[in-house]
């Protein structure tokens, strides 16, 4: 009786050692079906992170070369779009937006695009502008956000291109939206705007100090501009500004 029971035992320990074989068999086969899944997941992923890139350089190109047509009719703006692009973002951040976005440095280049519109005649008068060249003039913005709102990979940069004239007061246009109705990033555009403009050479003035641009921006923080925005710029090293300044004058 003993020598049956043992032989089950046997035949049992058998059938539960091949069972537990092509079980590992199994798990293996699992385990190497997913890391060929896993690997074929991590190629695709390298192509789509190649591809995005290459997609933004594309992109990058695109922009560059739409604000170097604009800035290519006003002989003495020289490279503004990518000085005020960079003062801009040193200031987004500091402000604790995220720049890693492009939407934020398209905006910033392309500000004047709807200047393409404007007539040569209003944008390079020596003197004063009429009110309906004024009232021309003030159409950019406008213009500038129906260009770039047509276009996919530009919508967001549209609250710069729009709202970069708008006032903290609410005297600005083309909306005369105030205080926080402004896009922040288009609080931040007006504020490295106005620093590039006074600290670049015109050919009716010379440049102004750093310091002298400062105390312009300190004066209209709460009128034309947002205060929290100019304070986050006073903060800002006149090196890292002087940087940009000398790399793309």
């Amino acid at each position: 009786m003993m020598t049956e029971e043992l032989e089950q035992l046997r035949e049992e320990l058998d059938r539960l050692r091949g069972e537990l074989a092509l079980r590992e068999q199994e798990a293996e086969e699992r385990a190497q079906e997913l890391r060929r899944y896993a690997e074929r997941l991590r190629r695709a992923s390298e192509r789509e992170h190649l591809r995005a890139l290459e997609l933004r350089r594309s992109y990058e190109a695109t922009v560059r070369a739409l604000a170097d047509a604009v800035e290519a009719r006003d002989a003495y703006t020289g490279k503004h779009a990518e000085r005020v692009a960079a003062y801009g973002l040193a200031l987004a951040r500091a402000c604790g937006m995220r720049v890693d976005e492009p939407h934020i440095e398209f905006g910033f280049l392309l500000h004047d695009i709807g200047k393409v519109a404007i007539s040569d005649s209003i944008l390079h008068k020596p003197g004063m502008l009429t009110v309906p060249e004024r009232d021309a003039m003030r159409q950019h913005p406008v213009i500038g956000d129906e260009i770039v709102s047509g276009i996919d990979f530009l919508s967001e940069a549209r609250h710069v291109v729009r709202s970069h004239h708008e006032r903290w007061d609410g005297t600005g246009y083309p909306d005369r939206l105030a205080r926080d109705e402004i896009p922040l990033a288009a609080r931040v555009f007006a504020v490295a705007d106005t620093f590039d403009a006074l600290t670049s050479d015109r050919p009716y003035r010379a440049a102004a100090s750093f310091a002298s641009a400062r105390a312009v921006i300190a004066d209209a923080a709460g009128t034309q501009f947002d205060p929290d925005v100019a304070a986050a710029f006073a903060a800002l090293d006149d090196e890292a500004l002087d940087q940009i300044r000398i790399t793309l004058a």
